[in-house]
């Protein structure tokens, strides 16, 4: 019978063969924190048997916990609860899942939820300033090639609603021009269909046109070949994939030009994300099904947390009504 470390490192590897390698880091340090915890009250994982797991521990965790954020303490919980569940349905031990997640749902704070917070006037001037990136000299034909790839980029990320992992895994056999959709793999491993403005295409056109002759050396099919690809000293000739640090890396400099250093961690590639589904639900007035749709978001619920108004939006309608009409309507005498 394996003692509960063991246990919950053949836990920790089935979490790394079912989920992203960024869950089953989390997932490790939330079990590794669950370890100090128990150790911290006199028990031993590495010495105890499974057969002596109680359900109180979750309890003993919750507090301890209490120095983390809300959020952190959530998900340190799911991962630890989903250790219980294994050992449930190895039939390593006996737990009572209800009683669980019982004590959970009393113990656990419920984090409070934050609007997305994003400048939208700062987005706005760093993708104007992507557009002019077209026009810029450039000392090599590197360069000339990351500018209009790190156009190209920017304006898929805002008008797409991609996150940054989905936009640098697209191959150019993903994208329809003709359509003006591609075709993606998302959170969740799940497979959708994202639309593509107008101006997005156009400078994804001139990337690709520019690109040709590299592609077309490459040797492999052009359906195969990453749609936003590397143009450093390392890459060469070749035709390579970006990665999401270089999507990073691209908001990063980009940002920085176009606002100062001052500004350059105002602004991640997730914002972008924060400004097509506000754009959306905008410009389509106030419609959640649309923005959930095309944000591709699971729950409405989160689609809900941009549907609000901006503090300019409501200083604007209180004026209007309080204070632009002052002096046209009097009090009878």
């Amino acid at each position: 019978m394996p003692t509960l470390a063991q246990s919950m490192e053949d836990y920790l590897d089935a979490v790394g063969l079912a989920r992203s390698s960024k869950t089953a880091q989390t997932y490790r340090h939330a079990l590794h924190a669950f370890q100090a915890c128990l150790e911290a009250r006199g028990l031993e994982p590495d010495q105890m048997s499974v057969r002596e797991v109680s359900e109180d521990w979750i309890a003993l965790f919750t507090t301890y916990l209490k120095d983390y954020a809300p959020a952190s303490e959530r998900l340190y919980l799911t991962a630890v609860s989903g250790w219980y569940e294994h050992l449930a349905a190895e039939s390593l031990a006996h737990v009572n899942l209800p009683r669980l997640h019982l004590l959970i749902r009393r113990r656990a704070r419920r984090p409070g939820q934050r609007l997305p917070q994003f400048p939208i006037e700062d987005i706005e001037a760093v993708l104007k300033h992507a557009t002019n990136l077209a026009a810029r000299s450039a000392k090599d034909e590197h360069q000339r090639l990351r500018n209009l790839r790190d156009r190209a980029f920017l304006l898929t990320l805002a008008d797409s609603g991609l996150r940054v992992h989905e936009a640098c895994a697209l191959r150019r056999g993903d994208l329809d021009v003709n359509e003006g959709r591609a075709l993606v793999i998302g959170k969740g491993d799940r497979q959708a269909v994202v639309r593509l403005s107008q101006r997005a295409l156009r400078a994804l056109k001139d990337y690709l046109s520019a690109r040709s002759a590299f592609d077309g050396a490459s040797g492999r099919p052009l359906t195969s070949l990453p749609l936003f690809a590397r143009h450093d000293r390392g890459a060469g000739r070749r035709v390579l994939p970006m990665t999401t640090t270089t999507g990073r890396a691209i908001v990063h400099e980009r940002t920085r030009e176009a606002l100062g250093d001052a500004s350059s961690q105002t602004i991640t590639p997730h914002s972008f994300r924060h400004y097509f589904v506000t754009t959306v639900l905008r410009g389509s007035g106030g419609n959640l099904k649309l923005a959930q749709e095309l944000a591709r978001h699971r729950n409405i619920a989160i689609t809900q947390r941009y549907a609000h108004l901006s503090d300019d939006e409501l200083d604007r309608g209180f004026h209007e009504i309080f204070n632009a009409r002052v002096g046209e309507a009097r009090p009878a005498r």
